[in-house]
């Protein structure tokens, strides 16, 4: 008796669960191939379960062996951060300028470490915010303007942002290695890693106190605590103007599962004035700082800067803060432009510098890419309509963040938005992709490091 197709296919398939009745194959007197079909099905069930176990086995020896190189990375990037501190001398960041001029009780400086200064009515200003400098007062009241401790207290800042995120990505749902890898990527493969390397300077340093309280924001914004989200974010606004566009997603973060987003009723209110009021206190003290500085509310100096002459200054003069001009550059430079080191001419063996306008987060931080597999919630999606807005808007700006080298800096604005993203992205997809791509990162972190050690 030959066999039909349909009992070839089941006795191919192995379908020998004795629970379903349809998978039983009848047995056909006379039929040895039959027989000898049946006999094989154990065996090749053996082979199939010893496949899948030498598969395993083999993933968990890979794991192991990229963990334990991460772990070496992580090891020099975390000296080379101690060693920058120890290094670090006074007379480099102009926000100890600043604490300074607060604390006598005027908001205008002496002098400017940096370039981004503004000269008006005979007095200069520092035009950022200035929440940093509230933070350095208590080190320059020891040690003056000539505070040398920006880089420590970036790096704590930095440690304290890891360890919220630590429990953010937790309770998101990202568990085991995932979470340690994601972790990493923060600390090692993303901008953060550049601005507390190089928070001796006024530009980075705001950015290196931004990101925690941002971090501690959507943390307590997790947690339900709304008031403290809110001054949280408005500590944020305080270093960076642009956080202050979180609100939103930190007012969804706070909502239970399956709240209607668009509800107006007291409950929504409620939470709206917790989280809102904190932060329009911080709106208010910007504003009256601003009036303090230069008689205007609305003025933050911005535009009184005396930008330098080799690339900011011709540009501004020609084309203003912002302009389509911009937009070629910022772009290749934000998704296409690769590491770059340079070489001495003519004989190019011999490394003297890299590329200052850095290096495009899809090279510098290829792990972002997974976030192609972010799940449609809403949250995500209002994070993914913040990253858009910020790159987009970004793309217009006169600078990039230059002088920075393997990293686009700005975007540590609207990393927060794309680690929740990601989040949710691993929560589903943990693959062995995902800690390649950050290896790399953190690997050219450390080729980075050294370039600039040696030039």
């Amino acid at each position: 008796m030959v066999n039909t197709p349909y009992d070839t296919a089941r006795l191919q398939n192995h379908r020998t669960d004795p629970r379903d009745p349809a998978s039983a194959v009848p047995a056909r007197a006379g039929t040895d191939s039959d027989a000898g079909s049946r006999a094989d099905m154990p065996r090749a069930a053996n082979a199939a379960t010893g496949r899948i176990a030498s598969h395993g086995a083999m993933y968990r020896h890979r794991s192991g062996v990229l963990l334990v190189v991460l772990a070496a990375l992580v090891a020099v990037l975390v000296a080379v951060l101690v060693g920058r501190g120890v290094r670090e001398h006074g007379g480099s960041n102009s926000y100890a300028l600043l604490a300074e001029a607060l604390l006598s009780g005027r908001p205008y400086v002496d002098r400017c470490f940096e370039v981004d200064c503004a000269l008006v009515n005979g007095h200069q200003y520092i035009v950022f915010p200035p929440l940093p400098a509230v933070v350095m007062m208590p080190f320059v009241l020891v040690s003056g303007s000539q505070a040398a401790c920006f880089t420590f207290v970036a790096i704590v800042a930095a440690a304290i942002a890891l360890a919220l995120w630590w429990r953010i990505i937790g309770r998101c749902g990202v568990r085991g290695q995932a979470r340690v890898w994601l972790l990493c990527a923060i600390a090692c493969a993303s901008p953060l890693y550049y601005v507390t390397l190089r928070s001796s300077t006024i530009w980075c340093f705001a950015q290196a106190i931004a990101f925690p309280l941002l971090t501690l924001a959507i943390h307590e914004a997790q947690a339900g605590r709304l008031i403290r989200s809110g001054l949280a974010l408005g500590g944020a606004f305080l270093c960076r103007q642009m956080s202050i566009f979180y609100a939103p997603i930190l007012l969804v973060l706070a909502l239970p599962d399956g709240a209607p987003l668009l509800a107006i009723n007291r409950t929504m209110i409620g939470r709206a004035m917790r989280l809102g009021v904190p932060v329009l206190c911080a709106v208010a003290c910007y504003l009256a700082y601003n009036y303090w500085r230069f008689g205007a509310l609305m003025d933050t100096g911005y535009f009184q800067i005396n930008f330098p002459g080799n690339v900011t200054g011709p540009r501004v003069a020609q084309y203003g803060v912002w302009n389509v001009h911009y937009v070629l550059f910022n772009a290749f430079y934000m998704f296409l432009q690769g590491f770059h080191v340079d070489f001495a001419d003519p004989q190019r063996v011999h490394i003297v510098g890299m590329d200052a306008g850095g290096t495009a987060l899809l090279a510098a931080s290829p792990w972002l890419l997974f976030l192609f597999f972010t799940p449609p919630r809403r949250v995500y999606l209002l994070c993914a309509t913040l990253v858009t807005a910020f790159v987009v808007v970004l793309l217009f700006y006169h600078s990039n963040g230059f002088a920075q080298y393997n990293t686009q800096r700005y975007a540590l604005d609207w990393i927060p938005a794309a680690l929740l993203m990601l989040a949710g992205a691993l929560r589903q997809r943990d693959t062995i992709e995902f800690r390649l791509l950050v290896l790399w990162g953190a690997t050219l972190n450390v080729a980075t490091v050294f370039v600039l050690a040696h030039t």
